[in-house]
């Protein structure tokens, strides 16, 4: 499932993104308080899409867990993907705060820093990762991530190209590599089959089926043998330790060539 932001009404859904003050010609009289508010709709979505992924939520399925009818929630939210965008941008105010507050002068540890809470908040959010980057959000915290690390990548000397690109590689770089670590954990929710066990009705079905795949394969069987995909850590998910591995080498090497850009020694995290 894909959601490209930007369906809406441009003004009415920048304006909540932005809790723009509300035009006065739209203002209703005078009366009693509203018992909802949009942080809350939003913030409850948030918790339904958390708990049961991008596919459970819908307007009802909110306002279920509020004890509202579904109607109700239109007063405060046009339409689902409205709603969407709004969570998408909440969801990211927390690694925004986390990203900004952390302060450590050496960039390179200050972008491990800020890529690693990426990871992690994706693994929290796994449904962000169907909100499509085509059309982004532009919502306020998507902003404020963005500055946090355009700032230390300015800090280190890179001009202004060289810091859009960095950010453009970092961010899809986290994306796609944790893309992987979420379907992994839940794979087994949706199949129900554990993945150790996955793994190995498949790769015995390849020895009987392909007794000749180490000849087909050289390089491959070479790779493994020499244990480039055995599971290290059983407690973990195969996959989701390959993604991680995976990810922690494409970042230091992201970030060995913007050393060579700049030129200068800095500290291996």
């Amino acid at each position: 499932m894909v959601v490209y932001a930007g369906q809406g009404d441009a003004r009415r859904s920048m304006g909540l993104l932005w809790r723009a003050p509300a035009d006065p010609s739209t203002r209703t009289a005078p009366g009693p308080k509203p018992e909802l508010s949009v942080d809350l709709v939003v913030e409850t979505a948030i918790e339904v899409a958390d708990e049961e992924g991008m596919d459970a939520l819908s307007m009802r399925a909110v306002a279920q867990r509020l004890g509202r009818t579904a109607m109700s929630l239109y007063t405060y939210v046009a339409s689902k993907n409205e709603l969407i965008e709004l969570m998408y941008d909440h969801a990211f105010k927390e690694v925004a705060e986390t990203a900004e507050t952390h302060d450590d002068p050496d960039w390179r540890k200050a972008t491990t820093f800020w890529a690693t809470r990426l990871w992690e908040f994706y693994l929290r959010h796994p449904w962000t990762l169907e909100v499509s980057q085509a059309r982004p959000v532009l919502g306020p915290n998507e902003y404020r991530l963005f500055e946090s690390l355009a700032r230390v990548l300015h800090g280190a000397g890179l001009d202004a190209a060289q810091i859009r690109s960095t950010y453009g590689n970092l961010f899809s770089l986290v994306r796609g590599s944790v893309q992987t670590a979420a379907e992994a954990r839940r794979a087994e929710a949706v199949m129900g089959v554990p993945e150790d066990e996955w793994w190995f009705t498949r790769s015995a079905q390849l020895e009987e089926l392909v007794p000749d795949f180490a000849e087909r394969f050289p390089t491959l069987t070479l790779m493994s043998e020499a244990g480039a995909f055995s599971n290290e850590n059983e407690s973990e998910p195969y996959l989701e330790q390959e993604a991680w591995e995976t990810f922690r080498f494409g970042l230091n090497a992201l970030l060995d060539g913007v050393r060579g850009r700049l030129g200068v020694p800095d500290a291996r995290t």
